[in-house]
């Protein structure tokens, strides 16, 4: 994680105003949705629920909501009865004696039933505690219909009194919520598929994918709230694969492409608020798949001017990136643009680095042979450098895994992006990932869908369908089991309750990088 937060105060950038003026020009109408609470829930504990909390109805009535009378300490929960991105209002007034001091309350959004539960002052994590989606309001004269100005990411709404006075209590009436995204499920059509675990995955899927879809492809609704390149990436197949919002990918490759450092450097996301403004943070990776996302857009669209507007861009990137790899065609990449592969920095991404990289270097030559770039055969040429490297010095022949060359280390991201990248053949591919599932799984110390999407996308790579089916329904399918409405940002099977950040109150459980499970089972399962 401390990959993704990095402080560079030098870096001089270079502002495209002819890209960025096409990125405006692509800006989404936001469909906006009015929803209404279904129920009012209480929380309660429940050992198989995500963080040991979920939501059952309450003996109180969503339609009797305006003759409930709260008085201090009292509380009631909305259920949205979905997962919702968007503002909220409500009418409140004083029931009892004339009003004699102000109502002060306390208003919580949770994506998840714990979130409720836990208390914003025990938070003590890295990430800043004013992404809490809590409120506290005093209002000095009732009625009066509160409108709150924040956009919020829930499916449960928490209205506590924290004081009114002991001559008066607050009611409370017409609650709604307006949802926004640049997509309605109108967009999708019903897919064929008979397994139900399967199609429960799908539908959640493409929940976390339309909620994310705001005037960019946002990381989390949340938080961050967003536009991060990784994401992107994985957004993007996901949308082709089901909404096909074209524009809004063309505008987010434009945002990229019109930031870049004076040398060419790719950040790893930017800022649409206030103002268009890259992140002075870089991943080698992240960087590199701006080449992919183009190339993907490209194969879908057939969208020469978008090729044409910024295939100089990802050919810098791509220049840049080579400068990295020695002259026997190991790639070294150093602290200053690591590669990230994965939040977790307990192996080493070396090999994985190097998948990506070569990955990344075949789809950008289909984009040179596209432009007609007489260096092609220059690009050829290193590919073959960095792919005969990967076979003769990292592989293992006996053992049918790639090894880390200074401490003999094995692990998942190399063999995953070495299978990604097809360095080997498909025989031997199919090795590779036996080998792995023979000695790697239960995959343990992976908390991102992140990376679980590309271990699961090296499976079906090897023809490994079942395993790669199986991984998906006990990944996926296990936060579905826990009360998912949207994929979270971070699970671990073997630690249910790991949060990145020490509570539940601040981490995303509608995150973009988790919706991919739609692309995987309409490309290698409906598709095939």
């Amino acid at each position: 994680m401390a990959f993704t937060f990095q402080i560079n105060d030098d870096v001089e950038w270079n502002h495209d105003e002819t890209l960025l003026k096409k990125a405006d020009d692509n800006i989404p109408r936001l469909i906006k949705t009015s929803i209404k609470s279904t129920q009012l829930v209480d929380i309660v504990a429940d050992k198989n629920s995500i963080n040991g909390f979920k939501a059952v109805s309450s003996d109180k009535k969503i339609e009797n909501l305006a003759s409930y009378k709260l008085k201090r300490d009292e509380r009631l929960v909305l259920d949205l009865g979905d997962h919702y991105v968007g503002k909220f209002s409500i009418d409140i007034k004083s029931v009892g004696s004339p009003m004699d001091a102000p109502l002060y309350l306390h208003v919580k959004f949770a994506e998840v039933a714990a979130e409720i539960e836990a208390d914003s002052k025990d938070y003590d994590g890295w990430l800043s505690k004013s992404w809490i989606q809590e409120e506290f309001i005093h209002v000095d004269v009732l009625p009066v219909t509160l409108k709150m100005p924040r956009r919020y990411s829930c499916r449960y709404i928490e209205l506590e009194v924290l004081d009114t006075s002991p001559k008066w209590q607050a009611s409370f009436s017409n609650p709604k919520f307006i949802a926004e995204s640049s997509v309605t499920m109108d967009d999708v059509e019903e897919i064929p598929l008979e397994d139900n675990v399967l199609k429960s995955i799908y539908d959640v899927s493409l929940k976390t994918l339309q909620d994310c879809m705001q005037t960019v492809f946002e990381d989390g609704p949340k938080r961050d709230r967003r536009l991060w390149i990784g994401d992107l990436r994985l957004q993007a197949l996901a949308n082709y694969a089901t909404f096909d919002d074209l524009t809004l990918v063309k505008r987010c490759l434009y945002l990229f492409g019109g930031m870049t450092t004076k040398e060419g450097k790719i950040p790893a996301n930017v800022f649409t608020a206030p103002k268009l403004t890259p992140d002075d943070t870089f991943l080698f990776d992240y960087s590199l798949f701006f080449a992919v996302i183009l190339f993907d857009y490209t194969e879908h669209t057939k969208d020469k001017e978008v090729l044409e507007d910024l295939y100089p861009i990802a050919k810098k990137e791509i220049d840049l990136a080579l400068k990295q790899v020695d002259t026997r065609g190991r790639l070294v990449t150093d602290d200053d643009w690591p590669a990230f592969i994965d939040w977790s920095n307990d192996f080493d991404k070396s090999i994985a680095g190097q998948g990506v990289l070569i990955y990344t270097l075949k789809r950008f030559i289909e984009l040179s042979k596209m432009m007609a770039d007489e260096d092609v055969t220059k690009y050829q040429l290193i590919l073959n450098k960095l792919e005969d490297f990967a076979k003769n010095t990292l592989f293992d022949s006996e053992r049918h895994q790639f090894i880390i060359e200074k401490n003999r280390e094995i692990n998942i991201a190399s063999q995953v992006w070495m299978v990604l990248a097809e360095v080997m053949d498909a025989e031997e591919n199919a090795k590779i990932m036996k080998e792995t599932i023979r000695t790697l799984f239960p995959i343990t110390g992976i908390a991102t869908p992140y990376m679980y999407h590309h271990v699961t996308e090296a499976l079906f790579i090897a023809g490994l369908d079942e395993d790669a089916i199986q991984l998906m329904k006990d990944y996926w399918g296990g936060m579905i089991d826990m009360g998912a409405d949207t994929f979270w940002e971070a699970f671990k099977p073997e630690d249910p309750d790991f949060s990145p950040y020490g509570s539940p109150i601040i981490s995303s459980y509608c995150h973009a990088w988790s919706c991919t499970p739609t692309y995987l089972i309409k490309k290698y399962i409906l598709e095939k």
